[in-house]
């Protein structure tokens, strides 16, 4: 019997309730988030949600390198590689790129509006689609193996998922310069940032699983306290933590993204004279990693995921959602997405050939035809 892709459990509390888990079974490719994942697991956490003895629903991945390292792009682009590129309007909205996007971001919303607590576990990487998974849950934690990114740029996309929202709210630009470059940040950066609400070391979570299974579990609002209360005795003492990537950088990141013009940002971030001395060594590594991915990066992406930041921030969650759905099946049309996957993770040559090689040759009307509403039944 094949394994299911997603691992359902429950156990019993000394109270009678229930703790809830959804583990995420694909360690192989870094439990890689593919669409019938999705749906095996709305439909779970919507019967978990009416099911009254459901304490606490805890959402982890299996195996120790990674939480979930981003949707399954690979199956997206073996639908598309057969298609004539741009691919009409019709087309793309009876594709499987409706089925996949609509259906996860449906799951994403369904975790961000969950009523009762849900436990992200968020160790090794959480790419992409993972922290969309994540970003959403009520209880986020995040340990010092955690390493997050949102690496679209690198692959001919942008940052979905929600992070048309969660990107926005973070402090001074740093969440366009996440978006635009792909750069890595860690767990303690997730706190910093509001993706992550606990820092707990990763050999700990038998012993939380434990705890959790001791506890008098109450009513739905009570649960969530009482979740916290237990997170928090686990939190890992601030003089113990990881270094963060993110603060000690954020004066640099301010500076490099200053400006209302993305093709001014991108020159600046990509001719940046970063260059190394034995007392900085670390921190400018941090950022000529990040600089790379911006100039291995698409073009297009840069200019799309600045000005889809810039139109999404007075937007609702609902909004942001909507726009993303919109702004992923046109992404679909072009062949810069299936260029992207297919030079990154299915012939690996890292060569993928841009249709622009430069930010400044993009012509404005062909950015705003990916804003362009589809006539899609939501």
């Amino acid at each position: 019997m094949q394994d299911s892709p997603v691992n359902f459990s429950e156990k019993l509390t000394v109270n009678g309730k229930i703790i809830a888990i959804a583990e995420l079974n694909a360690a192989k490719s870094l439990n890689a988030l593919s669409l019938p994942m999705i749906l095996l697991l709305i439909e779970q956490l919507n019967i978990w949600q009416s099911n009254d003895a459901i304490a606490v629903v805890i959402l982890k991945g299996a195996g120790e390198k990674a939480f979930c390292a981003g949707g399954d792009v690979v199956s997206l682009y073996q639908h598309l590689k057969a298609e004539t590129f741009p691919i009409n309007d019709e087309k793309i909205l009876a594709s499987k790129a409706v089925d996949f996007f609509q259906h996860e971001y449906q799951l994403d919303q369904l975790i961000h509006g969950y009523k009762k607590p849900i436990l992200a576990w968020a160790d090794g990487y959480v790419m992409g689609g993972g922290v969309g998974l994540m970003a959403g849950a009520s209880h986020r934690v995040s340990t010092e193996r955690t390493l997050m990114a949102m690496p679209e740029v690198t692959i001919g996309l942008y940052p979905d998922v929600g992070a048309s929202w969660f990107l926005n709210k973070m402090p001074n630009n740093i969440g366009l310069f996440l978006g635009i470059t792909g750069a890595m940040f860690n767990g303690v950066d997730a706190k910093v940032l509001g993706l992550a609400d606990y820092l707990i070391n990763s050999g700990q979570f038998d012993e939380i699983q434990k705890k959790l299974l001791s506890v008098d579990w109450q009513i739905e609002q009570q649960n969530h306290q009482i979740l916290d209360n237990v997170l928090v005795e686990y939190g890992i003492e601030a003089e113990m933590q990881p270094e963060s990537l993110i603060v000690k950088h954020q004066n640099v990141i301010a500076e490099l993204v200053k400006s209302d013009n993305i093709g001014e940002i991108y020159q600046r971030i990509t001719n940046a004279e970063l260059t190394n001395n034995a007392e900085h060594s670390t921190d400018i590594t941090w950022l000529q990693k990040a600089q790379q991915k911006i100039i291995n990066g698409s073009p297009l992406s840069v200019a799309i995921i600045y000005l889809q930041l810039k139109r999404s921030k007075e937007y609702s969650l609902k909004q942001c959602f909507d726009s993303e759905l919109n702004l992923s099946l046109r992404c679909c049309q072009q062949n810069e997405f299936s260029e992207g996957v297919r030079a990154l993770l299915v012939d690996k040559d890292k060569s993928p050939q841009w249709l622009y090689k430069n930010i400044a040759d993009i012509d404005n009307k062909f950015i705003e035809w990916f804003f362009k509403p589809l006539y899609l039944n939501t």
